[in-house]
């Protein structure tokens, strides 16, 4: 009884969607027939008669193209989980000159709004996704939407053969029912590799977009890259400097009071022995912060392991046994373990955490998981957002699950090898 009622509703879900799929992929054929409609009307005595109806073809098909392209790649996500990028390219910024135009990359106009829509049409034109657009309008009905259209046509051929009288017309309508029946769960399922095979970005829209990111990622990693050696420069001149200067100070003045205030003198060297260790230990802290001695040393594993010993929290960590990376990977990991930690103490208020390191396939995976309070927001100015800045740079990625109440989940995805 169960898998009949399983088999029912795959029938009524694929019947569903067929239905779906023959509207969605029929609306630009529906404007051809209403095209040829109106030209047979016309007359073909009329030397005029096929403007209109060719205007309409190539307003409406264009007109069509996006919404549809949008609709299938939304219908295509939600039922199969295939995600297809969609390739558009994005329009720049306007900006106001000094001279009052507004430049919006391609030309200046006297306002935004004129700027805006100059912008708007050529970035459409040019566009190489707007044909691509247009192939597929033209490519999915008789690839897709044909089939798709199988079901309800044996649904209405079962429902006008029951309303006529004669053996015939019943066979009709039972073959319509069981074309119906048996093509629904199925019929639909052809949208999704066409939409795959026509709809993805081409080979030169894709090297567009990943030259445009790793562009981004680049003045990224410039600008980190300036901020971390003014920190390092800071920390400098702010702390140990200062402290070596005072121990240079006060050793020249035990110095000279060694023959006439031996005390004195030994209670300054004191001083500045203790200044020394302070110094000493201020520059393992700075030097630790740039590049911990244990991940070089002893590897990513026992370099998370002593980040968790100094965690304020009940840590447990997991690894693949001998996981050994590239150092720029492993120190890329270990900083986002850290600060996904620390950010975890400061706002999250947990109790325990976990860390995971596994290597799947030619990817490594870290999870780290919190039992706080959630809420973790990715701010284009924040942490979070520095950190998949980061990740990007090695084509990683971050994905934060922290639900209010909690618990918090982060995954780090890279692309790697084993040494």
């Amino acid at each position: 009884m169960r898998q009949l009622g399983t088999w029912a509703g795959h029938i009524g879900v694929g019947f569903v969607r067929s239905c779906v799929v023959a509207v969605v992929t029929m609306l630009a054929p529906a404007v051809w027939a209403a095209a040829v409609a109106w030209a047979i009307w016309w007359g073909a005595a009329n030397p005029w008669s096929w403007l209109g109806p060719f205007v309409l073809v190539c307003v409406g098909t264009l007109g069509l193209s996006r919404p549809v392209c949008r609709l299938v790649r939304s219908l295509v996500a939600r039922w199969t989980g295939t995600f297809i990028p969609a390739g558009y390219r994005e329009a720049g910024p306007v900006v106001r000159m000094s001279t009052g135009y507004w430049w919006n990359g391609f030309s200046y106009e006297r306002s935004r709004r004129d700027a805006l829509l100059d912008q708007k049409w050529r970035v459409r034109w040019k566009d190489p996704a707007v044909w691509r657009d247009l192939r597929f309008t033209g490519i999915v009905p008789f690839a897709a939407g044909v089939v798709a259209a199988v079901p309800p046509a044996g649904a209405v051929a079962a429902v006008l053969g029951l309303g006529r009288p004669g053996l015939t017309a019943r066979l009709a309508a039972v073959l319509g029912l069981v074309v119906a029946i048996a093509t629904a769960p199925y019929a639909w399922r052809l949208l999704v590799p066409v939409a795959a095979r026509f709809l993805r970005p081409s080979r030169a829209m894709a090297m567009t977009e990943r030259v445009e990111e790793l562009t981004a990622q680049r003045a990224d990693a410039t600008v980190a890259q300036a901020a971390e050696i003014r920190r390092i420069e800071r920390d400098l001149h702010d702390g140990a400097q200062a402290r070596l200067v005072a121990l240079g100070l006060a050793l020249a003045t035990a110095e000279k009071l060694m023959e006439t205030n031996p005390g004195q003198a030994k209670a300054l060297m004191r001083e500045a022995r203790g200044g020394a260790a302070a110094s000493l230990a201020e520059l393992r802290e700075l030097v630790k912060g740039i590049s911990p001695p244990v991940l070089n040393e002893r590897g990513l594993v026992d370099a998370v392991h002593a980040l968790a010993m100094d965690i304020p929290l009940d840590v447990a960590v997991s690894a693949d046994a001998g996981l050994r990376l590239d150092p720029a990977i492993e120190a890329a990991v270990y900083f986002g373990v850290a600060e996904l930690l620390t950010n975890a103490v400061k706002h999250a208020q947990p109790s325990r955490a976990r860390i995971s390191l596994a290597q799947h396939d030619a990817d490594l995976i870290v999870e780290v998981e919190d039992d706080g309070r959630g809420g973790a927001d990715v701010r284009a100015d924040g942490g979070l957002a520095g950190l998949r800045r980061r990740l990007a740079v090695f084509d990683g990625t971050l994905e934060i699950s922290s639900p209010p109440g909690g618990p918090t989940r982060a995954r780090m995805t890279l692309p790697c090898d084993s040494l």
